[in-house]
């Protein structure tokens, strides 16, 4: 097949994804055309099969704003003329299934191409709630050919909110456990925790809705009973409110802000605990790649987490902002070490058969073939 793939380029969970799935998809055989306004951060070494293709922004003194739907639009229309595309899967509805949808309006018969609109959460439950948008992703949803969810709580959450004619597919976020694997990283850990202090993490985009503060207030309360560091990963927003809390509560010691980095699995070999005590999370793409390295997670009771992280099995969630129970379940597996163990034999065991690549992306194959025979 020739495949199109609408995604956003950055560190969000939808581009991953979307990237991930594309490297997948050109092992297989299948030719994958990303597009898009930047080369997606996964994309950074050769790969035979796939294909980038930028979005050129028109720069006129009329237009205040860029037109990046317009824009997008018009560059599906040239690869699906000259790339012979098949599928277009368009990650995150809004701007991406309008431009996917006006594309196929212009080109009618002439290329009849399916559009496929994988929804992964805040294009539903925040963005796609806005007064302005809310007619908009409605219609995206009912002109998609297909649509699916990345998550059974996004998928019920669109049809709340949304009410589609189709229904909504629910196909989980994957991992690749041959990649995601705690590996030997001695040397590191030695920088990070030279004392052998227990680590936290956690990887984000730092934005109001992942409370990344509350990482900060967990640790806090851990070290009463036990050394921890805490390594955040990313940047975004919020930074710098975290870093006056650390200088705060006198963690200048105790917390590194590493930044963004593109060596997860090392880093996450060093790990314990990963924390993720996000208000609104509809999978917790970076909680499955913690797992996949056998670090146990605490987060939130919060949508689509519990779907990943079982309850007193591969970590614990606790309600939205209880910063104290979620440093006792901390403290709990660090005090039984046997029982850490467990979690963490636990966490890489879902994560592999649950969320396996192998699985996950004979779905979307399985769901392009029946579009194509339709």
């Amino acid at each position: 097949m020739n495949i199109g793939i609408v995604c956003y380029p950055t560190y969000g969970g939808s581009g991953i994804v979307a990237t991930e799935l594309g490297s997948e998809l050109a092992r297989q055989g299948h030719k994958v055309h990303f597009i898009s306004y930047a080369l997606p951060t996964r994309l950074d070494k050769f790969q035979n099969n796939i294909f980038y293709h930028d979005v050129e922004f028109p720069h006129y003194p009329l237009f205040d704003h860029q037109l990046y739907t317009l824009a997008l639009a018009g560059k599906i229309i040239d690869v699906i003329k000259y790339e012979k595309i098949d599928i277009l899967h368009v990650h995150y509805a809004i701007p991406h299934t309008i431009s996917g949808i006006l594309a196929k309006q212009i080109m009618g018969e002439t290329h009849n191409f399916k559009l496929v609109t994988t929804l992964h959460g805040t294009d539903i439950t925040l963005v796609g709630l806005e007064p302005a948008f809310h007619p908009l992703v409605k219609y995206s949803l009912d002109q998609s050919d297909a649509v699916t969810a990345v998550s059974n709580y996004l998928a019920e959450k669109t049809v709340q909110n949304f009410n589609p004619s189709k229904k909504i597919e629910v196909i989980y976020n994957f991992i690749d456990p041959e990649f995601y694997q705690r590996h030997d990283t001695y040397n590191l850990k030695s920088q990070l925790a030279p004392y052998g202090e227990k680590v936290f993490m956690h990887i984000s985009n730092f934005r109001p809705v992942k409370r990344v503060p509350d990482t900060i207030r967990i640790l806090n309360e851990v070290i009463k009973k036990h050394p921890a560091k805490l390594l955040l990963v990313g940047d975004g927003p919020d930074r710098t409110e975290c870093e006056s809390l650390v200088r705060e509560l006198k963690l200048n010691d105790h917390v590194r802000f590493l930044g963004k980095q593109t060596s997860i699995v090392e880093l996450l070999s060093i790990a314990d605990l990963f924390l993720l005590p996000s208000q609104s999370e509809s999978f917790g793409l970076s909680a499955l790649e913690a797992m996949s390295c056998g670090v146990p997670v605490i987060g939130s009771n919060i949508g689509g987490i519990p779907e990943v992280v079982s309850h007193g099995e591969t970590g614990y969630v606790a309600e939205l902002g209880d910063v104290e129970r979620m440093a006792k379940y901390a403290i709990s597996l660090f005090d039984n070490p046997k029982k850490f163990k467990i979690f963490s034999g636990n966490s890489r065991k879902k994560a592999i058969e649950k969320f396996d690549s192998n699985l996950i992306v004979p779905q979307y194959i399985k769901l392009y073939e029946r579009l194509l025979n339709n």
